[in-house]
């Protein structure tokens, strides 16, 4: 699977795509100030100008060496829905197999860690322990898993993140992986904003069912329970049919805005085609690197 670059809303001078410039001095390309000359400093290092100054000003040979900013490598929070709905509609179905999408775009954000050498942290609300930290990137996709998480399960992992807030510093990656049908509460959105993370919606809904719905009337479709499996047979009017089109296409058209409004960049998938939705998240990425060029 090709990884897609990370690449930041923001541009960092003098740091390559996908990388933070770091606090603490160390390798990298930007300039972080002078100092004097200390054993073992490289030599092209040396500031010569400076040191020539220096040198004139104190009638003794002195060196001024450059210090620079560390490069640190992306660090990306991969926070996943395991709702009973999140895993509808699996082959032969010809209708989405969202299970089959979410985890075909969480291999992919596992393997684009991997890629910049990031370190991944795995949000799951249905596990004991919601947060946890994999050093070092993610070297092999952890997908799979039941999927019987409460309703609330996605703002019980992004709640558990905001309290261990720590573990991510400003900048990071936080790709959110669900159909979000079920709302998250707004005052979790704005304190993710908060923080200053680069929050990433990755939104997984049927483009017929779920974006809008198909110009049925007077027909029986059969409805499961993705909670308990059972089917029945719903009678659906033309009227009916419309007025869901209407709720599904407005639903779909309030939760891009709400994220955009709060600076998100959703990304959304309506394929478990792996080709396909990475293709969606390459997008993404140029669509970034576009708006570089503006603000430049």
């Amino acid at each position: 699977m090709r990884p897609f670059p990370l690449v930041p809303r923001r541009r960092f001078l003098g740091v390559q795509f996908g990388r933070r410039r770091s606090s603490r001095r160390g390798l990298g390309d930007e300039v972080a100030g002078t100092r004097p000359y200390r054993p073992g400093d490289l030599i092209a290092h040396i500031h010569w100008a400076a040191s020539a100054r220096l040198s004139e000003a104190r009638g003794t040979d002195e060196f001024v060496v450059r210090e620079f900013f560390a490069e640190q490598a992306p660090r990306v929070a991969l926070v996943r829905d395991r709702r009973p709905g999140m895993a509808i509609h699996a082959a032969p179905s010809p209708w989405l197999d969202k299970r089959a999408a979410a985890e075909a775009a969480e291999r992919l954000i596992e393997v684009s860690a991997a890629a910049e050498q990031g370190e991944l942290v795995s949000v799951d609300g249905a596990l004991r322990h919601p947060v946890q930290r994999r050093p070092g990137g993610a070297r092999k996709a952890e997908t799979g898993g039941a999927y019987d998480a409460p309703e609330t399960s996605l703002s019980v992992a992004l709640e558990a993140l905001v309290q261990q807030s720590t573990v991510l510093p400003t900048g990071s990656f936080v790709f959110v992986v669900s159909d979000f049908l079920v709302p998250v509460p707004a005052r979790l959105w704005l304190r993710l904003r908060a923080l200053r993370w680069d929050v990433v919606p990755v939104i997984v809904q049927d483009p017929v069912w779920e974006q809008t719905f198909p110009r049925v009337g007077g027909v029986v479709l059969p409805v499961g329970d993705p909670v308990s499996g059972n089917v029945e047979d719903v009678w659906v009017s033309a009227r009916e049919a419309r007025e869901r089109a209407r709720a599904n296409e407005q639903r779909l058209d309030e939760l891009l805005g709400r994220f955009r409004r709060l600076g998100f960049d959703p990304v959304l998938v309506a394929t478990s085609d792996p080709r396909e939705i990475a293709d969606r998240f390459r997008a993404w990425a140029d669509r970034r690197r576009r708006l570089w060029t503006v603000q430049a």
